[in-house]
This record gives structure tokens, sequence and C-alpha cells, in this order.
């Protein structure tokens, strides 16, 4: 069996390299790399973006959040719903218009041109953000790759994450966004398949038999059963802001997203992509739920020590070795397509933000393209590393990720977009307030109450209303630098 997909695998590595590398053959210039040059239809950056969005830690993360705490699960999915719908409603062609009017590359480029009194501190304190935090995010999509390795194959966790990081670095190194982007919308494809085909099986086998996925929410637990996990009253306020607080880091703080409404060409490429991105999240996050429930009834509490490996298991129980193959597949495709486009926001932050813009630095074209390539590598390695020597589960990190990154940059962008008196020690005060209350509040019991992908959003927000109204700039937004 694990011969068959290991050929299936190795596959669909040569594919995805393959695909990355026909793509690169575009005339490359650094703005192209960066951001693909306004050339990709509406619906491949659609189905990029929603790759992008979910990752392994839907694939893997979700489904074993779904398994450990049983109906009560469907607020995580509904909050980020809502959050991917109201991006794409309202702030989708607002950062295509305004990416045009600026001709920026960049989610900190974009809050540096509009406040120039302070623009290239602007775009160190947004630059060190993202990177400090996508590091690990990048790690954290290697270490799923790991798991998955471990789960397939029983192979070395080692050799499963340097395997990945290999293919990562192939795609995003030969033709940058252009080349992720199509590789992403492959892969995006082969994930809804993976989520809208293995939930079906998985029901069939619960119906057919004779299990009870009520009688196992039973039995899991008290509180599995109920849509609220058994609370009432402040306790279950608690519950709700925690699991929907994902809503928050999709309001335009997510850069390797928000590059895909940045990328649109015009309207009518941005209503195309609307309507791909928001009925493939409604698909996925239902299958993805399902699995979760299906998988209370067929393995016991307790019966995995990991919990993130149980939608690659039930692969495994449920399907033939071939069909096993393409969607176990699928999972490296959330892994690999979210690891390239964090590569590719690492890469702008150092060679466009910094070098380029903050640092003044004149180099051609070519060099640029250089150094972006040069960052490429050198991120996916120490992202390697750290995959290698950390413990932390997928979910964690990437739901720290989401708050240090999603809840910071969010009210930075909107108050951006909506506030005319927002000011460029507001931007800062942002930035630095949602950074430094993240850490503090991830090292403390507080976030195991009320979660910082919500407390960081309100707390960024309330320093850069004011500090702003304390330190309004002599000129409001004004022309970019």
């Amino acid at each position: 069996m694990n011969n068959i997909i290991l050929i299936e695998f190795i596959v669909y590595f040569i594919v995805m390299i393959g695909v990355g590398y026909y793509t690169s053959r575009t005339k490359m210039s650094h703005s192209i790399f960066l951001l693909g040059g306004k050339k990709l239809p509406g619906w491949a950056l659609a189905f990029s973006e929603r790759a992008t969005g979910e990752s392994a830690w839907l694939l893997l993360g979700f489904t074993g959040f779904v398994f450990t705490t049983g109906l009560s699960g469907i607020w995580v999915a509904i909050g980020i719903a809502f959050g991917i719908i109201f991006s794409w409603i309202f702030l989708a062609k607002k950062f295509m218009n305004e990416t045009d009017k600026h001709g920026v590359l960049t989610l900190p480029d974009y809050l540096a041109v509009n406040y120039r009194e302070k623009a290239n501190l602007i775009r160190w304190v947004a630059s060190i953000l993202i990177a400090g935090f996508f590091m690990f995010y990048v790690g954290a999509q290697l270490a799923g790759a790991g798991k998955l390795f471990i789960t397939s194959f029983n192979m070395n966790e080692t050799v499963g994450i340097v395997l990945a990081t290999v293919v990562v670095l192939g795609i995003a190194f030969f033709g940058g966004f252009i080349s992720v982007v199509w590789t992403d919308m492959l892969q995006s494809i082969m994930m809804l398949i993976t989520l809208c085909v293995l939930p079906v099986i998985a029901l069939i086998y619960v119906f057919t038999n004779d299990l009870s996925i009520s009688q196992s929410l039973v039995s899991a637990g008290d509180s599995f059963n109920s849509w609220f996990g058994g609370t009432t009253g402040f306790a279950l306020g608690i519950l709700f802001f925690n699991n929907f607080s994902w809503f928050f880091g999709y309001l335009g703080g997510q850069p390797q997203l928000t590059a895909r409404f940045m990328a649109l060409k015009n309207e009518t490429e941005a209503k195309q992509a609307r309507n791909v991105a928001i009925s493939w999240t409604v698909l996925a996050y239902i299958g993805a739920f399902l699995i979760g429930l299906a998988a209370i009834a067929m393995y016991s509490q307790g019966t995995f020590v990991d919990v993130e490996t149980i939608l690659p298991q039930m692969i495994l129980d449920l399907m033939p070795p071939w069909i096993a193959g393409l969607l176990l597949a699928g999972i490296l495709a959330a892994i690999i397509t979210t690891a390239n486009s964090q590569l590719m926001v690492l890469t702008s932050a150092v060679s466009e933000d910094i070098i380029h813009k903050a640092l003044g630095m004149r180099l051609t074209d070519s060099q640029l393209l250089l150094v972006s390539r040069i960052t490429i590598l050198v991120s996916g390695v120490i992202g390697m590393v750290i995959a290698l020597t950390s413990e932390s589960l997928v979910y964690l990190i990437v739901s720290w990720a989401w708050a240090g990154v999603g809840g910071t940059l969010s009210p930075a962008i909107l108050m951006t977009f909506f506030w005319k008196r927002y000011s460029s020690t507001g931007v800062i005060a942002t930035i630095l307030s949602g950074f430094v209350f993240t850490v503090l509040w991830i090292s403390t019991p507080l976030d195991s109450i009320i979660t910082s992908k919500f407390s960081t959003f309100f707390i960024a927000a309330f320093f850069g209303i004011l500090f702003s109204l304390m330190f309004p700039d002599k000129k409001n937004k004004k022309t970019a630098v």
C-alpha cells in the first residue's frame, strides 16, 4: 500500500516543481516576481488565496480540533467563513484599487505610502512583525508535512520535513508569485477534492457499520453534543468569542492573502474571484467539520497520540491505496501552497520593504530579483530548522501567528481605509502594541481564557486610535514616498 502512495507522492512532487518551472519562463522583473504584474486571472487568484489561507491547519488542525471538542467547533468554521466572505465582498476591490493608485507591491509599503511622516519606521516595524511571526508559520507548515509522512509511510519526520522544504523552495525560487499562484490553483483543487470526497465516504462507513455520531458525541464527553460546549452565561460568551475570533484576522491584515487582492486586474476579475473563493470556503469547511464528527464515531477519544493525524489516518483506513495517495497529496498540497505563499511574503518584506525602500539601496531590477531568491532560500532553511526543533502543534502555531499578524495589521488596514484621522504614529502604535500584547498574552494563562486572536485586534485598534488622536499628522494620508 505504501509503495503505491509513495509513487503518487513522487509524481506529485515532480508535477508541482514542473509547473513551477514552466510558469517561471515569464520574462521576470522584481515586481512580477513579487506580485505577478497584474497578469493572473481572478479565478486563479481566488483558488490561490483559499489554498493559502487554509493550509495544513484546516486539514490537520481543524479536523483534530473538532474531534476533541465536538459540535462547538462549528464556531471556528463560522468565524472564518464570515471573515473570508467579508474580506472578499468589502476589501478585495479596495486593495486592488489602492494598489493601482499607489503602485505598491506589499502590505507594509501600502501603509508607508499613506503615512509619509514616518514611512520608513512603518516599513521597519511592519516588516519585522511579519518576518518574525511568518518564520514560525512556515515552520508550522513544514512540521505538518512531517506528520503526514509519519502517518502515511512511518517515515522519519525529519526526512518528510526536508522533502517538503525542497519542493517549497523549488516552486518559489523559480517563478516567484506567478509560479506560486498557478501551483496553488492546482493544489487548491486537490484540497477541495479531499475535503468533499472523504466526508462522504466516512459517513457511508459510519452508517453502514451501525455507528452513531449522536451517540458517539454523548459518550465522548459532557460537552461534545452541545453546540455551545455545554457552557452558559459568561463562559458561553468566552467560548463563542474564542472560537469565532478567527474572523478578525481576515479583515485585511494577512499579507499572504491580501497579496491576491492586490494582484487582481479589474472589477470583473474581482467579482469572478469573489464567487469562486466564497464557494470554495463553504464546501471546504462543511467537509472538514463533517470529517471531525465522523472521526468521533469511528475512533475513541485517546486513540491518537496526536489528533492532528486523524485525517490522514482516516484516509488510509477508508480508501484503496491509489485513491488514498491522491487524497493524501491533497493534504500535502495544503502544506506546500501555504508555505510557498508565506515565503513570498517574507521575501517581499526583506527585498522590497527593507532593502529597496527602508534602506534605500540602489539596486538594479536583476539585483533585487537575486536578493529575493536568496531570501527565499535562507527563509526556507530557517523555517525547516524551526519545524525540526519545535514540538508545538500546527493549530497553536498558526493560531498565534494569526493573532500576531492578522489581529495586528487588520485594524491598521481598516483604519487606513475608513478613518481619515488615523496617523503615522497611530500606525506604529497599532503594530507595536499588537506585537507586544500577542507575545505577552500567549505567554500567560490569559490566552486559555480569552484567545489572543480576539484580544490582539481590539488592543491594537485601541492604541492605534489613542495615539492617532494624541499625535495627529500635520497632514493626513497623502502621496507615496
